[in-house]
């Protein structure tokens, strides 16, 4: 299954999601290009949208190359891949400490002054473009459990053939449409991978907030 762009791929996922809609679920999405996949789910599910803003730990000297990821208050690291490179938590405090400035920046420039949605009780879909890794959406699931989440659902157009397994520790139950043949990277899912800007994000974000037509009618 290959996706035109984002948005499709988002609006094959929700129609996949639909099952979902009387939970009421609340749909977040890891900036930058999991938010337009979040957006057309979100619109699909008739559910409010949020971004969850994660950073991912990069190796020294190979900062493509994810270790670990940042969420708000939560440090995910992981133990196999850092004994493999020979690498120690304290080998990644400066990387560390420069994913959590700018984790913080992006927070105050999506987000501004507005709260985060309270996740309590609340069935929660979390919504990435795709998973390579995983190591954003660990740290993602992480902070969400702790945060009081009823159930989590982890939501993804495209990932490896061991998506399911590596990521059912962390989430109630994953969704991933298409698991392709010899994967090595999200792109491999879609035709247009451009990358998403930070205006588009806040651009989707602004719509969610906007009530529809129905809402605003008095």
């Amino acid at each position: 299954m290959t996706f035109d762009d984002r948005r499709d791929a988002g609006r094959r996922l929700g129609e996949r999601l639909l099952g979902l809609r009387a939970q009421h679920p609340i749909v977040l999405g890891l900036p930058r290009g999991g938010v337009p996949v979040a957006a057309e789910v979100a619109q699909a599910l008739g559910a409010p949208l949020d971004v969850l803003v994660v950073r991912k730990i990069g190796a020294p000297l190979q900062p493509e190359f994810a270790v670990g990821a940042l969420a708000r208050g939560v440090i995910h690291l992981d133990p196999s891949t850092l004994a493999m490179l020979g690498v120690t938590e304290r080998d990644l405090a400066p990387t560390i400490r420069a994913e959590s400035e700018e984790l913080e920046r992006r927070e105050r420039l999506y987000r501004g002054d507005r709260p985060a949605l309270d996740v309590r009780d609340r069935t929660v879909i979390v919504v990435d473009d795709g998973i390579a890794t995983g190591q954003t959406a660990m740290a993602a699931l992480t902070l969400l459990r702790r945060l009081g989440a009823r159930r989590l659902v982890l939501a993804v157009p495209v990932g490896g053939p061991d998506t399911q397994a590596r990521m059912s520790e962390f989430a109630d139950e994953v969704v991933c449409l298409s698991t392709p043949h010899g994967f090595h990277a999200v792109s491999q899912g879609y035709l247009d991978f451009s990358p998403t800007s930070d205006a588009e994000v806040l651009a989707c974000l602004a719509a969610s907030a906007r009530p529809s037509p129905d809402e605003a009618t008095p």
